[in-house]
């Protein structure tokens, strides 16, 4: 594949960007994925400052190549809108209403409700410091950005929100900065704060994704901040093969956010019996629900997400939603159970067949987006 700009300003060898996943892209995966030629991320959403920092220091202990860190800055949370709400009950008054849904959903299912251990383990707090501010709160979010200015990381991408405060800091460091988006109005907003990159993630996607398609977007934010002249675009959502890298160029983005593809690999940070329930699903076995984290997230489809949609409720908002969601989680984990904690993934995820090597994974996705673009007609 040929360098461009995207290889240019992060200093890689192709424009194949592993996607910040939170629970899967841990540091053995990054560096692979940079090792292989590839940008490796971090998903580091969940990391409080003390593993934020252990993570960056593990990944430079496997590789000396550029990567990547991953976290959430919503903006309504860094506002506290979720907190208020001017009709009706606020969030905080409606929590206990779903802890006691989470309750009786977990009897039904025969789960067993975690100890503060493991609740702490399955939500990656397991190894936070005294005194570290509360998971998904605007202090949370302040002390992961402080670690990613401290530590200088070479690359730093906001899975959601805009990092348009801390833009200063960043650059000083040398630090190259990419904001993930749905919407071209959101990457309008990004490109006036001096984003060098910008991911245009579609509906197809696994995790956080768009209301629009990933067809119809890409070309879209391209004609929006793209261009020669403009800001490098890749693009995101449901690309599990070369195929879809191909399609991505022929849209006009200039590399590509790949995630769901390396969910089965042996480096992600995932449960043996979760990469299997991603071999074993196929384009039809994935949902958006806002049941896990109250933001609309693609998933494979899971009896939690489905008791919303039976009762006809709404989820609370971020940060409230994954107070509820991670007790159901954790012991869907603990029980090994793909119908209740099986993961995120992308609609593409019909295209993996095994668990593999990350390395492997990406030559694949090299040489088959040389396939297709050599296989494509000339003329029409």
């Amino acid at each position: 594949m040929t360098k461009n700009r995207v290889c240019e300003i992060l200093g890689i060898q192709h424009p194949i960007l592993l996607a910040g996943m939170g629970g899967a892209s841990t540091p053995r995966l990054a560096a692979a994925v940079s090792e292989a030629g590839g940008l490796g991320v971090l998903g580091a959403a969940a990391c409080g400052p003390k593993m934020l920092r252990e993570w960056i220091r593990e990944v430079r202990s496997y590789t000396d190549k550029p990567f990547a860190v991953d976290t959430l800055l919503p903006a309504s949370v860094r506002r506290d809108d979720g907190a208020k709400n001017s009709e009706g009950p606020s969030p905080m008054d409606l929590l206990p209403q779903h802890m006691a849904f989470a309750e009786e959903f977990m009897k039904r299912e025969g789960l067993k409700k975690p100890t503060k251990e493991e609740l702490a383990q399955g939500m990656g707090a397991a190894n936070r410091a005294p005194g570290e501010p509360m998971f998904l709160t605007k202090e949370f979010f302040d002390a992961q950005m402080q670690v990613v200015i401290e530590e200088r990381v070479p690359v730093y991408a906001a899975g959601l929100g805009n990092p348009g405060p801390w833009m200063r800091e960043m650059k000083a460091n040398g630090t190259k900065v990419m904001g993930v988006v749905g919407a071209v109005r959101h990457a309008v907003q990004l490109a006036s704060a001096g984003l060098d990159l910008i991911v245009a993630q579609g509906h197809d996607g696994g995790g956080h994704n768009s209301p629009i398609g990933t067809m119809a977007l890409i070309p879209q934010v391209v004609d929006a901040v793209g261009g020669p002249k403009g800001i490098p675009v890749l693009g995101a959502g449901g690309i599990c093969d070369g195929r879809g890298v191909a399609a991505a160029f022929c849209l006009g983005a200039e590399g590509v956010w790949i995630g769901s593809a390396f969910l089965a690999s042996e480096e992600a940070g995932l449960l043996p019996y979760q990469k299997q329930a991603i071999v074993d699903s196929n384009e039809e076995n994935t949902m958006v629900s806002k049941s896990v984290t109250g933001k609309p997230a693609r998933l494979i489809r899971t009896k939690w997400a489905q008791a919303y949609v039976d009762a006809k409720m709404d989820p609370l908002p971020m940060p409230f939603q994954s107070m509820v969601s991670s007790q159901i989680l954790t012991a869907g984990q603990l029980g090994k159970r793909s119908d209740i904690a099986p993961g995120f993934a992308g609609q593409g995820i019909g295209l993996i067949k095994s668990v593999r090597p990350a390395r492997d994974i990406f030559e694949d996705l090299l040489e088959g987006c040389k396939r297709a673009i050599a296989a494509a007609p000339r003329e029409i």
